[in-house]
């Protein structure tokens, strides 16, 4: 086997463009990884050997006549379950849509095909995305590369997984209240969740419709910059998707950040967090420093607030989107959901109700709008913000079943940004080791900004990841 799989997106595009290997090479190397790997990790729901050779058989064809479409061209991505594939078998990983072949390709899918991107599979999940675990995917749980006994994090870890293992060279994951950022923080890679509107949502099986947000999850933040390019803009299939140009995400890259205020909220240093986490973003601070930014103390609202909001209006949202999946349509009953869908769409369906909304679902919008009120002073002082992306690293697998609210208070710190809209990068950013385990894990970084200045977090991002090498480590991947 060769080493291609190790590459990033830019690394191949170069090497591509400079017939170092062939598209053919690099599809070749990450199967070849992905089929050595995954039996013990578990990311990919279904590998797509077939298609993504006559994909990258075709990119060669292309790069031979000079008809390169993008720098993503022939290169392997791998893309969520929830996001439909023409005729491929698109499940959110649920066994209610275990035999659904979607007639269209989402917009997301749309233009990463259009680019010449090949599609080498499609990763597991939290099913309906329903997590941040993906220990309830109706399936089987993926493994987090750093430790197998250990979860990826979720809803987007097997797309996480993916990278981190080197099994693809990019992937594809969606956001709504830390699906991104969360599993690239617990598996060691770069995940970008675009601000609400800016990457089109049609096609993608939605969750909580208010919030989603697809974004790549990649090995650098070079990629998700590339990536981002590709996938940006308005979306006449989604009303939802904002009129506002595309920034020029490349161009902000290697720009010095000399004099940015970066804010540091007291609020998001929790009691909760671990040592090493917060040693770990005391250190990216001291960086961020060293490079001329300054560091400015902000006050923020308790991200405890964000639970409750979000508990109620993701819960409202998914009883409404999941009924369109019982009953004629797909010929489901309600007692076929899983456990987790069941929960939520109860609660949903309560808060709801006449009698009910008042007090819960409006309450909730209300308080939604405090904490957006609440960024948008802060963003009159800083010009970013940074927090650990989660307050602990990688935990058991297991741990998901001890709390009704895992995924809410695993994303404690990510919600409040997801509710206001506001786009997040995650960047490695040091180690920790957790209790009762023999392996550090990793620690991630978010910065976030106002909305639409994915350009300004990146720039950030791009910054501090030429100044430190904790992007670049890889974990010791075993079989079983």
């Amino acid at each position: 086997m060769g080493t291609l799989q190790t590459l990033t997106v830019h690394e191949i595009a170069e090497g591509l463009e400079q017939k170092t290997f062939s598209a053919r090479e690099v599809l070749q190397d990450c199967l070849e990884q992905s089929k050595k790997i995954d039996p013990s990790l578990h990311a990919y729901m279904e590998l797509l050997e077939e298609q993504a050779a006559a994909q990258a058989e075709a990119a060669d064809e292309r790069r031979a006549r000079k008809a390169v479409l993008s720098s993503l061209d022939g290169v392997p991505i791998a893309v969520k379950d929830n996001f439909c594939m023409q005729d491929v078998r698109t499940t959110a990983s649920s066994r209610m849509l275990d035999n659904y072949y979607p007639p269209y390709d989402a917009t997301v899918v749309r233009l990463l095909r259009e680019a010449g991107a090949v599609f080498i599979g499609k990763t597991n999940m939290d099913a309906f995305a329903h997590g941040s675990s993906t220990e309830t995917s109706d399936f089987f749980t993926t493994s987090n590369p750093w430790d197998i006994g250990r979860l990826p994090g979720g809803s987007s870890g097997g797309s996480a997984a993916a990278v981190a293992a080197d099994m693809t060279i990019g992937s594809i994951g969606s956001e709504t209240a830390g699906s991104i950022r969360q599993p690239a923080s617990w598996s060691g890679v770069t995940g970008l969740k675009p601000t609400y509107g800016r990457v089109s949502r049609y096609g993608l099986i939605s969750m909580c419709s208010s919030t989603d947000s697809p974004g790549p999850i990649t090995k650098d933040v070079r990629d998700s910059a590339l990536i981002l390019d590709i996938l940006a803009g308005q979306d006449p299939h989604d009303s939802t998707t904002s009129p506002q140009p595309k920034g020029d995400y490349l161009a902000c890259l290697g720009k010095p950040i000399k004099g940015v205020k970066i804010g540091l909220p007291k609020e998001y240093f929790v009691d909760e967090i671990e040592a090493g986490v917060k040693d770990a973003i005391m250190q990216a601070v001291a960086t961020f420093k060293k490079l001329g930014a300054e560091i400015v103390e902000i006050s923020l609202l308790d991200p405890k607030y964000s639970i409750a909001v979000y508990t109620i209006v993701q819960r409202s949202e998914v009883s409404s989107n999941l009924a369109r999946l019982d009953g004629n349509r797909f010929g489901h009953k309600r007692t076929d959901f899983g456990d987790e869908a069941k929960n939520r769409v109860m609660l949903g369906t309560y808060t709801l109700s006449a009698g009910y909304y008042d007090a819960y679902y409006k309450k909730a919008q209300q308080v939604r709008t405090l904490i957006v009120d609440d960024f948008n002073q802060a963003f009159k002082t800083v010009d970013v913000i940074i927090a650990p992306t989660s307050p602990v690293v990688a935990l058991p697998k297991g741990a998901s079943e001890e709390t009704a609210i895992f995924g809410e208070l695993m994303d404690v710190l990510v919600e409040p940004s997801s509710m206001a809209g506001l786009p997040g990068l995650n960047v490695p950013c040091g180690f920790s080791k957790p209790k009762n385990g023999s392996v550090a894990m990793p620690v991630g970084m978010q910065i976030m900004g106002p909305q639409f200045s994915e350009e300004l977090i990146l720039q950030v991002g791009y910054a501090f990841e030429q100044a430190t090498d904790w992007h670049t480590k890889k974990p010791q991947l075993s079989q079983e």
